[in-house]
């Protein structure tokens, strides 16, 4: 664990919270009670995970792996190994595996308690935070452990999809016999936790629909109409003509997917006003996708008027990486770049590298001539950004992700989030809602709504060109589309112009603002 983490009294003090929560959160997201005493004995500051508890250097033990020193337990040596034995390596991937599974239940669950707690008995957010902080270094040993046994030749590991998560799964390596090793209780279990939590999700979600269309037949609470209501219309799907017949024959798969995209959902949320003016793009990129388990290594955000022009007196002429863009309305670029631990650059990330062009293995903290500081570890940061999020609303293309990593990354931003001090704008529910171009068909069955899309479709983005995954560069393409696509839609009288659209800037954000 890096050195800086021992400078961290706010973990520390993150767990005075502990009598709050437990008050109104007795139960984790998977139905099962927390042990809020557990939570209190864990050493959010130097690390949860058993090997940091022991001092075992695993970043040593990773190079004497790598590097074949393959000594014999049996031989004479005056100094031990810096390499654990098979067993011991079993032994902490199976107890931080079981540590990992009992806390990120509890981090899942935190944000659903801190939002519907309207009277307020939880005050902050840190300790979810803290948590949080605590998870991604236990992510980083389990990595690390998997990788020693990878190099010790236990065992190989490939990728899988399963459902909605992929894992890493281990399979018996060259030495696995010989190590005694047994990987049943090594594997990783993300996905039968997460699957199962989203099928349950969707069972009580199931059940909610049929008893509000049960109240709706029965013409209750409020509902007039002889026969049933759409009161909580969820989509019928229908797609007939007035007499009652298809028109044109239309293709029945087509038509069901049609009827299930149109769907009023909880993404409306986040549209535009047609008020909207002033906004603070944003894009963020991570080393992944869960904002408990990784960090952020990206930002980049600017402005622009969507009404009024661009400020007079705002700097001209920014160069943005891909030469070929132009700023336009754009005022107020900002980029700013974040390292890893020592521990998450040792492993590297091909993955990120390849999509983003940033390779973590240049951004350890750790070195001594690394200019790069880990966001989740930088206070003045994450006051900076704040104060530009709530100064007007911020827009994101898949905002939830951004809101995700904020909330767990962010000092303050889930307090100022819940008092209603932050709008939040998604451009994916325009191009979903308002955008044709982005219709279901056999290439795209759910709809292509990525950003390169829509980019495109708005004249945002060159058809030749390829949406770059750097924050500045995508923050800019979404809000030149964003622009754009409103402008049309104002002329046609559609979107916000349209009948259903909303008066005010609109956006999605809590309470009532003043």
């Amino acid at each position: 664990m890096s050195e800086s983490t021992t400078n961290q009294p706010w973990l520390d003090d993150a767990k005075q919270d502990i009598g709050q929560w437990s008050a109104s959160m007795p139960k984790d997201a998977d139905e099962q009670p927390i042990d809020w005493q557990w939570i209190a004995s864990l050493d959010l500051r130097h690390g949860i995970g058993v090997a940091a508890q022991q001092h075992i250097d695993l970043l040593s033990a990773l190079r004497t792996a790598s590097a074949g020193n393959v000594t014999s337990e049996s031989s004479s040596t005056s100094q031990p190994s810096a390499r654990p034995s098979a067993q011991q390596l079993h032994d902490l991937l199976k107890d931080d595996l079981a540590i990992r599974d009992r806390l990120e239940p509890v981090i899942a669950q935190c944000n659903s308690t801190f939002m519907t707690d309207f009277d307020r008995l939880i005050a902050s957010y840190r300790l979810p935070r803290a948590l949080a902080y605590a998870n991604r270094r236990l992510c980083d040993e389990i990595a690390m452990l998997r990788q020693i046994g990878v190099a010790m030749g236990l065992w190989t590991i490939t990728e899988e999809r399963r459902e909605r998560v992929t894992v890493p799964v281990l399979q018996s390596g060259s030495s696995a016999a010989a190590g005694g090793v047994v990987l049943d209780d090594i594997q990783d279990c993300t996905s039968d936790i997460v699957n199962a939590r989203a099928a349950r999700r969707a069972a009580e979600k199931r059940q909610k629909h049929a008893s509000d269309r049960s109240v709706s037949r029965a013409n209750l609470g409020g509902v007039t109409s002889p026969g049933g209501s759409t009161l909580f219309d969820y989509g019928s799907g229908s797609t007939g003509s007035a007499n009652g017949t298809q028109e044109n024959a239309v293709d029945p798969k087509q038509t069901s997917r049609l009827s299930e995209y149109r769907k009023s959902d909880w993404r409306d949320a986040y549209l535009p006003g047609r008020d909207v003016d002033n906004v603070m793009g944003i894009d963020i990129e991570t080393t992944g996708t869960d904002p408990a388990r990784v960090y952020i290594i990206d930002v980049g955000f600017e402005y622009m008027n969507m009404i009024s022009p661009r400020p007079a007196d705002a700097p001209a002429g920014y160069q943005y990486e891909q030469g070929y863009y132009e700023a336009g309305d754009a005022y107020g670029q900002s980029r700013l770049a974040f390292g890893v631990p020592a521990e998450n650059a040792a492993l590297g990330n091909p993955l990120i590298r390849d999509l983003t062009g940033i390779d973590v293995r240049t951004r350890s903290v750790a070195e001594a001539a690394s200019s790069f500081r880990l966001f989740d570890e930088w206070p003045a940061a994450q006051i900076g950004l704040l104060q530009r999020l709530e100064q007007q609303p911020y827009v994101a293309h898949n905002a939830r992700f951004e809101h995700s990593f904020f909330m767990l990354n962010v000092a303050g931003y889930a307090e100022s989030y819940r008092a209603g001090k932050i709008t939040i704008i998604d451009t994916l529910p325009m191009s979903r809602r308002w955008d044709e171009g982005s219709i279901p068909d056999d290439e795209h069955p759910y709809g292509n709504n990525t950003l390169d899309a829509y980019a495109k479709r708005q004249g945002a983005l060159d058809e030749s060109k390829s949406e770059r995954h750097l924050g500045l560069e995508d923050t800019h393409i979404m809000l030149v589309a964003m622009k754009h696509h409103l402008g049309v839609l104002r002329a046609e009288g559609r979107g916000p112009w349209g009948v259903d659209g909303k008066f005010g800037i609109g956006g999605k954000h809590c309470g009532r603002r003043r």
